[in-house]
């Protein structure tokens, strides 16, 4: 479409690290523990209507991703627009791009800690609970909060993207349906999903170290140029990929 192809060999392998850093984020310690009082607030009523489903929390959640997805969409059009603008110093932008994205990854493990990965940043939606539109204003609000969690994994994605413009926006909603779909999924099976939430929460430091290690290979990928290797791997195995755009 547009005369570029966002969905083939070349798209897969960073696409499937997206959705993998918006499950990772789904699960972090800053955004599984809210996600009750969040659909409980979206639906306006208390979490423990929700779990005797006097109300249904999955159109409030549908309109929440879209929030967030509508910024996500924005960040990675700036990130594609950005690397368009440096294309002749590509190759030191995914350099420098890699060697960023592992300091993401040493931070996660706790190897040190980078500051300005420690503030959060919140919009105000005002008192909207309860309507689509407060969920949809949410969903703004929760993608512009720059937290501890979320901050290195969306960093990692906004960096794959400036690196790829052609596929950068591509990369940022692929990201949005990695945090989001498990919004809907909460949503939808409101009192399976809260168990297994609950379960969840004791591995939290498990998770952390999940998404470190995941931020660390993408970096070291990026640095050696083994992200474009496994694209074109990609492309020699499944030729049929290259029909695809």
């Amino acid at each position: 479409m547009f005369g570029i192809e966002v969905v083939d060999a070349a798209f897969l392998p960073a696409a499937l690290v997206a959705l993998a850093a918006g499950v990772l984020s789904f699960l972090s310690p800053c955004v599984l523990p809210i996600v009750p009082p969040y659909l409980a607030y979206m639906t306006g009523v208390k979490v423990s209507a929700l779990r005797e489903r006097q109300r249904s929390a999955v159109l409030p959640a549908l309109f929440f991703v879209l929030g967030l997805s509508t910024v996500f969409l924005l960040m990675g059009y700036a990130a594609s627009a950005f690397g368009r603008a440096f294309l002749q110093y590509q190759p030191l932008l995914v350099k420098a791009s890699g060697a960023f994205v592992i300091l993401l990854g040493l931070h996660f493990l706790h190897v040190f800690r980078i500051p300005i990965l420690d503030r959060e940043a919140r919009v105000d939606t005002g008192e909207r609970g309860g309507t689509a539109m407060g969920a949809y204003l949410l969903g703004l609000a929760f993608a512009f909060g720059w937290t501890p969690c979320i901050g290195p994994q969306l960093s990692m994605i906004l960096t794959l993207a400036a690196t790829d413009p052609p596929r950068g926006t591509g990369l940022l909603g692929v990201y949005a349906l990695g945090l989001g779909i498990p919004f809907l999924l909460s949503a939808l099976f409101i009192e399976r999903s809260m168990g297994v939430m609950n379960r969840l929460k004791r591995h939290m430091g498990m998770i952390e170290r999940v998404s470190g290690v995941l931020l660390i290979a993408v970096g070291v990928l990026l640095l050696t140029g083994w992200l474009g290797v496994i694209s074109y791997w990609l492309l020699e195995t499944f030729p049929a990929l290259a029909l695809i755009g």
